[in-house]
């Protein structure tokens, strides 16, 4: 049943990715077991029988639609149409766009993405003027492509967001700067990078923002330990999260 309320209508109309069969599921490799994938210790959840599959990258088709759904062609069509207008290399830049939920992803090869950004932010019919932000994600399970670094943009002329998301390797985690393009970018990329390990070949001062100057390792990535401290509590320690017994 379809709903009046324009919040709701996008939620019913916008996710289009295309469904997955159980069989098709069963083909995909097993990313985990338990729900929260507990190795050293036992799984204390009640769902230590759960089995996490990867998903499949998955591609929109068109009509993409709008922030409103994806019945018939709309302003994300117009965004696709008049990119790959006005960028030569569309083909190779852009590896695959996904729709969902009434937000648009570009996904860009690394070694374009400064370029797609400056024509996203330049050409007339885009002119998405600001970035809003960029932020990290990390998939262990993603062979080659572990890191992800997401930029969110803002066209104040037409009203419209998107996302270009560009992903890399654990074992060369380079990215180009967007602060040439957009400079708002600057501190937002100094935390992906103190956050994930993500460098921005080409930041003006890629160090660290939140965790000191001297801290190991990157503490939002899904591999970096649990760590922690004991805390004392009426008279009992309590070890930090990693040392903590298993309850199996």
């Amino acid at each position: 049943m379809s709903s009046d309320h324009p919040e709701q209508q996008a939620e019913q109309g916008a996710d289009k990715l295309p469904a997955h069969t159980e069989e098709e599921r069963r083909e995909q490799p097993v990313v985990r077991q338990g729900m929260f994938g507990a190795k050293t210790t036992g799984d204390t959840s009640g769902y230590g029988g759960l089995v996490v599959r990867q998903s499949p990258k998955v591609s929109a088709s068109r009509p993409y639609g709008g922030p409103g759904g994806a019945v018939e062609p709309g302003e994300f069509d117009e965004v696709a149409d008049e990119l790959e207008r006005a960028y030569p290399d569309f083909g190779d830049a852009i590896e695959r766009i996904v729709v969902d939920r009434g937000e648009m992803t570009f996904f860009v090869r690394r070694e374009h993405l400064r370029d797609v950004a400056k024509t996203m932010r330049d050409e007339p019919s885009l002119r998405f003027e600001l970035c809003s932000g960029v932020s990290g994600v990390h998939y262990p399970e993603d062979e080659g492509a572990e890191l992800h670094s997401v930029t969110h943009l803002l066209s104040i002329t037409h009203n419209r967001r998107v996302r270009l998301e560009a992903t890399c390797p654990d074992a060369d985690p380079h990215v180009p700067s967007l602060v040439p393009v957009y400079p708002t970018s600057d501190w937002h990329e100094r935390e992906t990078y103190d956050f994930f390990g993500i460098v921005y070949d080409g930041h003006p001062a890629l160090t660290r923002i939140e965790m000191p100057d001297d801290w190991v390792g990157h503490p939002q990535r899904k591999d970096y330990p649990l760590g922690g401290i004991p805390v004392e509590y009426r008279g009992a320690e309590i070890p930090p999260p990693d040392e903590r017994r298993s309850y199996v």
